[in-house]
Parts: structure tokens; C-alpha cells; sequence
């Protein structure tokens, strides 16, 4: 019998070393991990996997995943760097003006006089001149004084008055050639008119000078 109590004791003694008890956490132990817990910032997951540790009074884990379904992902290899030859700056290729006036991208804008005068006045002068034959502007200025002057100024001013006609019926040829004549042809015809005046000048000097 004695033998027999012995052998019990042995195997309720292996049993209980085999199938340890369930630990049990105090209030206090509890506690005090819930606020580790909310100062760790663990995820809802963690919270509940402690939590049910604690109330089936198993040992705490060492480590406990952030979620259920994370895995390990592969590292992704970085993509190798591709360099590109660098790209040459393109340099502006001109042109002689030679070749550009021969394709026509250039041409010299034709002489254009650049009018002074009022032209609503010069038309209403133009007007009394083809109705009555007479400038009344010139009416109205007065005559210049007569100054003595030599010779050759005199021949020198009857040279650029010719010079300035010819220039103005070169100037309103081109613009008819152009299409553009009627454009200008009073203006144009107003200035030799004005002009040829000047030479009154020349034939009254000298028909006085014959005289004396």
C-alpha cells in the first residue's frame, strides 16, 4: 500500500510539472499594461492579442505582429540609373543678306514722305488752286524781303530746287508703277507747284541785272 501511495504521488507530481497552471493577472498588473499599451501606440490587433493572452492567463508574447495579415514583403531592388547623352544645344545658323534678299525673306520698304502738313488743309488749298488757278495761302503770307545775294548761291539754290522736282516725279512714277499714284499725286503735284514758284526769283534777278 505504501508503495502504491508512492507511485500516485510521483505521477500527480509529473502530471502537474507537464501541465502547469494558468497564470493569473491582478487587477493592477492588468491595468497598468493597458496603459503601457495606449503609451506604446500598439494597434487595435496588438491590444486584442495581449488582452486575450492575459485572459486565457498564458505568458505574455515577446513580440506580436502589427496586423493578422501582414507579410513580409520582398525589398525591392532599386532600379538602375539610365543616363542619357546629354543633349547638344542647337546654334543659330545665319544667313548672308545676300541669300536672304534673293529668297525674298527681306526687301527695303519703298521711300514713303512722312506727312507734316494738316491734309484736310492742303486738300481745301488743292481745291482753290484747280477752281480758281490762285493759291489763297499765298495771298495771305507776306513777301519776303529782298535780300542781294552773289551769284553763286543764287545758282546753287537753282540747282536744288531742280534736283527736288526731279526727285518728286521720280518718287511719284515709282508709286504709280506701284498702283499707289493716286495715293499721292496731289501732294506730290502741290510741292512741284510750290516749288516751280522759286524759280520767279531767278528770271526777275536776272532781267533787272540785264537791265543795269
Amino acid at each position: 500500500m505504501a508503495s502504491q501511495e508512492r507511485v500516485e504521488a510521483v505521477t500527480k507530481g509529473t502530471e502537474s510539472w507537464r501541465c502547469p497552471k494558468p497564470a493569473t493577472y491582478t487587477p493592477g498588473t492588468c491595468e497598468l499594461l493597458r496603459v503601457m499599451m495606449k503609451e506604446s501606440k500598439l494597434t487595435n490587433f496588438q491590444q486584442r492579442h495581449i488582452m486575450d493572452t492575459m485572459k486565457r492567463g498564458d505568458t505574455l508574447p515577446l513580440q506580436c505582429s502589427p496586423t493578422s495579415s501582414q507579410r513580409v514583403l520582398p525589398s525591392k531592388q532599386p532600379a538602375s540609373a539610365i543616363y542619357l547623352p546629354p543633349i547638344l544645344a542647337a546654334r543659330p545658323h545665319l544667313r548672308p543678306a545676300s541669300l536672304c534678299q534673293a529668297s525674298g525673306a527681306y526687301s527695303r520698304e519703298p521711300f514713303r514722305p512722312q506727312a507734316t502738313r494738316d491734309l484736310e488743309k492742303e486738300k481745301r488749298r488743292l481745291q482753290n488752286i484747280f477752281a480758281t488757278g490762285k493759291d489763297s495761302e499765298e495771298r495771305k503770307r507776306k513777301p519776303p524781303p529782298v535780300q542781294q545775294e552773289d551769284s553763286a548761291p543764287e545758282l546753287d539754290r537753282f540747282e536744288e530746287l531742280v534736283k527736288e522736282i526731279q526727285e518728286r516725279k521720280e518718287f511719284l512714277a515709282g508709286m504709280e508703277a506701284l498702283g499707289q499714284g493716286r495715293q499721292y499725286r496731289g501732294i506730290i503735284l502741290a510741292e512741284i507747284s510750290q516749288t516751280s514758284k522759286q524759280f520767279g526769283k531767278f528770271n526777275q534777278h536776272s532781267h533787272l541785272e540785264g537791265f543795269v
